[in-house]
Order: structure tokens, then C-alpha cells, then sequence
């Protein structure tokens, strides 16, 4: 797929590019980025320099995953990385995010992955998108909620974080819960009677 952009009220959801090398590098030197995702840990330059120009456009050129730089509309560099990645070729598909310190608290990337769902849900034929996190990020695991998605559980040693494995939360989202017709019929299992 030709890459693409998207945009909200507030923000320009758009492909990376070398130019936000350096600025990848320096949001992914927080903490909190680098404890609560997969990404390399330390994050050096040339970790930057490979998402920028290697991983992020690869996903675009073979459609297995798109992501993101999340920038102010008016302009300026970006705040944030969101992607979804295909997991099933029924259908499935995996959301993932980061934040930069700076942007956090004033709601961002919850509107950017609303904005991202919807564009699954009706580009991509989405019938499903999935929210993983390590057991404790409860700030992830608040940007899905306020989107939409419903927690499912925990699945045990489904997360590898830096060649360790880790419990994982899980949350779905399906095209219905944000008022959208699916690509495909949902028949839910039936709510067992009361005993």
C-alpha cells in the first residue's frame, strides 16, 4: 500500500520519514518508553536511524504493518508512533503505541488510535484489532479503554521484552463497538442464564 495520512480535529497521523530520526531518538530515550515497549533498550541513534528508514517503510511496502508518526496538525515534529500490524489473515490485526513524556495527559493518543481504528476498520477490512501490553502499564492500558476496547485478560508469557518473557494484558475492539459495520458476520456466544 502507498503510504497514507490521516488526520483528526488536532492531529496528523502520517508515514515516518529520516527526517524524525533525530527526534525518535530523543523520545525514545524516556524511561517509560523504553520499560513499557519492545523497543531496544538503551536506544541508541542507530536504532532511530533503522526505524525511520528501514522498519516503519517496509511495513508500508509489504502491508503487514503501518505505522504512524503522530504530529500537531499545524505542523511540527512528531509526539508519538502508532501502528497496526496484521496478526491473521482472517482479519486480525495488533494496535501499538508510544507517547513522548512531554504530550502525555491531554488525551493525544487516544484520538490518534480512535482515528487508526477507523481507518482499519473500513480501509484495511479489519474484522478485529488487538491491544497487548505488559501486565502494569496501566497507561496503555487507559488510552485503549478511553478507545473502545474491551479487556479480555491476561495472557501468561506472551510478551517478550527484550528477551524476556512477560505476562500480557489483552483488549479487543471490534468494528461494532464504535458503530461500524463489519466485513464480516459476528455471531457472539450466548450469555449463559443467571443460575
Amino acid at each position: 500500500m502507498e503510504p497514507i495520512t490521516l488526520t483528526t480535529g488536532r492531529l496528523l497521523l502520517r508515514p515516518f520519514t529520516d527526517e524524525d530520526t533525530e527526534e525518535v531518538f530523543r523520545l525514545c530515550q524516556d524511561a517509560a518508553v523504553q520499560r513499557w515497549t519492545t523497543i531496544p533498550s538503551p536506544y541508541e541513534r542507530r536504532h532511530a536511524e533503522e526505524f525511520t528508514g528501514e522498519i516503519a517503510p517496509e511495513g508500508w511496502r509489504t502491508s503487514t504493518m503501518f505505522t504512524f508518526a503522530v504530529a500537531p496538525l499545524d505542523g511540527g515534529p512528531p509526539m508519538a508512533s502508532l501502528s497496526v500490524t496484521l496478526r491473521t489473515l482472517s482479519g486480525i490485526w495488533e494496535i501499538g503505541f508510544w507517547l513522548g513524556a512531554e504530550y502525555r495527559g491531554r488525551g493525544i493518543m487516544t484520538e490518534a488510535v480512535t482515528e487508526l481504528a477507523r481507518w482499519s476498520f473500513t480501509r484495511l477490512g479489519a474484522t478485529r484489532l488487538e491491544w497487548r501490553a505488559e501486565v502494569g502499564n496501566t497507561a496503555s492500558r487507559a488510552v485503549a479503554l478511553r478507545a473502545g476496547f474491551r479487556m479480555e485478560g491476561t495472557l501468561r508469557a506472551a510478551l517478550d521484552n527484550n528477551g524476556t518473557l512477560r505476562d500480557a494484558w489483552l483488549a479487543s475492539l471490534l468494528p461494532s463497538d464504535l458503530g461500524l459495520a463489519g466485513s464480516r458476520t459476528y455471531l457472539p456466544a450466548p450469555v449463559p442464564a443467571a443460575p
